[in-house]
């Protein structure tokens, strides 16, 4: 759908606003609202009367919501609680972080009460400008445009004063312009982000299927007709008549080598497995614990099987594609024999082996647990001949590459209906687009 302009313009005099359209002004946020900055974890509380309070973080403050499904808790003195607390109508907008987190800004409801938050997000309290609107010029190009460009910015992380935030320019309609436009864009924000939920729905049914047919393939093989047997294993059920059961002892023993200089640092991703590359400097602080030492670290060999033992049965672990060193934290076991690793890692990522790897770890809480060598070695797989291994390998990479690509064009769809959703708000706050007269049509509707 196309747009027409207004009749008129006028210079704004922000150069990446541009011309706005006549009767409209741009008003500095000083002039809109005030801006309540946020508490500093670690302030000392000793000695004096404190309550616990839940607050909100840079990562509760979405692109487009805010997330209470992971609230923490603060204990700050009975005192500063009126100073920190959130109203419902503030506009929350993050201090600092990633690029693309800087200033996003979402309304609040008042959803907990009381709550308040962290330095690192401003509560934008607004007087003269609806709260709704000022959010939707935050997450419009001239918004996104101000706070790059007024940003502190490092390595991959940017932040904003609150001095500078007062200084972002809003553009205003009339008032009664102003709300219209809003309901104009909660309707076709409103369609857009309906489509962008089919897509994701689409996507969690293409992971849900990827899963299914690996698991099948990997615990029952790939021809249907062969005979079966029942492997004695409750998580296994029946399996194919020719396969071995064993122990993944028996397929694997526990290597402990010294790690060496001139071999790069792996890590192990719950998503992805092993890396197969040297890892940075910031992700040596993030990933591992890190050591000036490397002979601290463990030597690994292609093709070994490296498991996290605090993270096994979240999925910390995989197979090793290149020479390299894990962290001490890291279990490594290596193949007794002719063994495709990447067989056993599939099976290991089923649902009921990682069900079956929680339940042989040991630890009081989820957070605890912690699967040993001696305990990983005794849980029990079913083995396909050496050929088979690499058939089921080989049709799984076949096969994923078919969800993998149905994946990547729901991603690729839901990319492009955001970016039509982030360029229909920008232009209608701007007025660079008149839809006066299908905001008349939304008020008619209603």
């Amino acid at each position: 759908m196309s747009f027409p302009a207004y009749p008129t313009y006028q210079d704004s005099g922000i150069s990446w606003i541009g011309p706005v359209p006549a009767g409209w002004s741009v008003k500095r946020l000083r002039f809109l609202a005030q801006v309540q900055t946020g508490i500093a974890k670690g302030k000392d509380v000793q000695g004096i009367e404190t309550i616990r309070v839940p607050y909100l973080r840079v990562a509760n403050v979405q692109d487009g919501f805010i997330d209470i499904d992971d609230v923490s808790e603060i204990e700050i003195a009975a005192t500063d609680l009126g100073r920190y607390l959130l109203r419902a109508g503030d506009v929350l907008m993050n201090e600092g972080g990633d690029f693309d987190k800087l200033g996003r800004g979402q309304v609040w409801n008042g959803a907990i009460d009381p709550c308040i938050h962290q330095n690192h997000v401003f509560a934008v309290r607004p007087h003269g400008i609806e709260p709704e609107w000022l959010a939707l010029v935050t997450s419009a190009d001239c918004g996104r445009f101000f706070f790059m460009t007024r940003a502190k910015q490092s390595t991959n992380l940017a932040s904003i004063s609150s001095t500078n935030l007062l200084e972002l320019p809003v553009p205003c309609p009339p008032p009664a312009e102003r709300r219209a436009i809003m309901r104009f864009l909660d309707r076709e924000a409103g369609k857009i982000d309906a489509l962008v939920a089919e897509q994701e729905r689409l996507i969690a049914l293409l992971k849900q299927k990827r899963q299914a047919v690996i698991s099948q393939a990997v615990t029952k093989g790939l021809d249907a007709s062969v005979p079966m047997k029942d492997s004695g294993v409750a998580w296994l059920g029946q399996v194919p008549a020719h396969w071995e059961v064993l122990r993944l002892g028996a397929l694997f023993r526990e290597a402990i080598e010294e790690g060496e200089h001139d071999l790069p640092v792996l890590s192990v991703s719950i998503h992805d497995g092993v890396s197969d590359r040297e890892l940075s400097d910031s992700e040596m602080d993030r990933k591992v614990t890190r050591s000036e030492d490397r002979t601290k670290y463990k030597k690994v060999a292609v093709g070994d099987l490296v498991y996290n033992m605090m993270r096994a049965w979240q999925g910390g672990f995989g197979t090793v594609a290149v020479a390299g060193m894990v962290s001490p934290a890291y279990v490594v076991a290596r193949p007794r024999g002719d063994l495709r690793t990447a067989f056993v890692e599939f099976v290991l990522r089923t649902p009921q082996a990682i069900e079956e790897m929680r339940r042989y770890s040991k630890g009081v809480t989820d957070f605890r647990l912690r699967l040993y060598w001696d305990e990983f070695k005794q849980i029990v797989l079913a083995v396909p001949p050496l050929t088979e291994q690499a058939s089921i390998l080989a049709a799984i990479d076949d096969q994923a590459a078919r969800f993998d690509t149905l994946t990547t064009e729901a991603h690729r769809a839901i990319a492009l209906l955001r970016e039509r959703r982030a360029a229909l708000i920008s232009a209608a706050v701007t007025g660079k687009i008149d839809v006066r007269g299908l905001c008349l049509s939304v008020d008619e509707a209603a």
